[in-house]
């Protein structure tokens, strides 16, 4: 039996792409905002002085210039910040939640994120000063390891500061997906709800955590809009990523690109110490320098890791269609997605190749149309 046509709503994707638009011109204005305060920082002296300033040791120093690094920029790009976070997304329907609660979500981000960067730079520098010839090495395995810790933690520790995650009531619901579970052979610790309904519009659905923290998370936006099957096809993509080995296969992927990242950094880093008159590579004042290293480097492998993820998830797709064997609930799924998260069906190709790092909508519904013709 062919499936049924179907396409996303032509308002909506008018929507999406403006929404998309705006928000990809903001997000580049912030990152050359960003870029020019810590140039103008690195190479107007104001670095060199700031560190003259800082008269605790290392790797407090740091730690310390970092938080004052963070606020700074922090400070000048709050109103963008305002304008893409709140009034952007509030203006397209997607969040409903109010100024107050919002600011204290960021205020919440913000201080755990202030926490870790700050605690990671320390031991980075930690490590510049007691083994300078193989930090870039060591400083790519620890935040290698603080990544994998942070994946375990997440689904029991950061969601519930920021969401209502409780156990799902709907006990047919919770059975058809740990069967779903059993079939693709991963063990899960159970399914729960995040209400997503309290503070936006948007649906999703994870398999988050690892090991003892592994479990099932649906967003209240897809439980009350979406029906059993239709959440099966969801959970099966997710579920997908394990059948197919892709968490290891990832973890390499972003090994090797902090081990490289960090290995320019400490190439870049002895290359300047003449120029830029730092006392070692572990300088305080060479930190703005790091920053730009590290982050430029991402930049540059964006398009490279995108690729792959889109691959990845193309892959998933394909496990999910054969595991649920149900391509019309898959289109369904796809297209109530799109249209309900404002996202584009069809971005041109360099914006596919710069911003995206899952498949597109209509690469992902042909495939369950190819699925079907070969299925039957």
């Amino acid at each position: 039996m062919a499936l049924a046509e179907s396409s996303v709503d032509p308002l909506r994707q008018e929507k999406a792409q403006e929404y998309g638009r705006l928000s990809r011109r903001l997000s580049l204005i912030e990152l050359a905002i960003v870029g020019v305060l810590l140039l103008s920082i690195l190479f107007g002296g104001a670095s060199i002085e700031l560190g003259k300033f800082l008269t605790v040791s290392q790797p407090w120093a740091a730690a310390v210039y970092l938080v004052i690094l963070a606020v700074g920029c922090g400070v000048v790009t709050a109103p963008l910040n305002y304008y893409q976070g709140f009034v952007l997304p509030h203006r397209y329907g997607l969040l409903t939640q109010k100024f107050r609660s919002w600011l204290g979500d960021k205020a919440k981000a913000a201080g755990l994120s202030m926490l870790m960067a700050s605690a990671a730079v320390a031991v980075i520098y930690w490590l510049m000063e007691r083994l300078p010839g193989m930090w870039w090495l060591l400083a790519g395995i620890f935040l290698l390891l603080l990544s994998l810790l942070l994946t375990w933690l997440m689904p029991t520790l950061f969601l519930s500061l920021f969401f209502k995650v409780e156990p799902l009531e709907d006990v047919g619901l919770k059975q058809r997906l740990v069967s779903l579970a059993e079939r693709a052979k991963t063990q899960i610790r159970g399914v729960f709800t995040i209400d997503l309904s309290s503070k936006g519009t948007t649906a999703n659905a994870m398999l988050a955590g690892w090991g003892k923290t592994r479990r099932i998370i649906l967003g209240d936006t897809l439980i009350e809009q979406y029906s059993p099957e239709e959440l099966e096809v969801v959970l099966a993509h997710e579920l997908a990523h394990h059948v197919n080995r892709d968490i290891p296969k990832l973890i390499a992927v972003q090994a090797a690109i902090l081990l490289l990242g960090f290995y320019l950094a400490d190439l870049t880093l002895k290359f300047s110490l003449v120029p830029l008159s730092l006392q070692g590579i572990d300088d305080v004042a060479a930190l703005p320098l790091l920053l730009l290293v590290l982050g430029g480097f991402g930049l540059i492998m964006t398009p490279l890791t995108n690729a792959y993820n889109r691959h990845v998830e193309l892959r998933a797709d394909g496990v999910a269609l054969w595991l649920t064997d149900n391509p019309e609930a898959f289109v369904r799924v796809m297209t109530k997605l799109t249209d309900q998260n404002l996202t584009e069906a069809q971005p041109s190709r360099w914006v596919e190749l710069l911003f995206y790092d899952h498949p597109p909508y209509t690469k992902r519904v042909s495939l369950a149309y190819n699925y079907q013709k070969e299925a039957h």
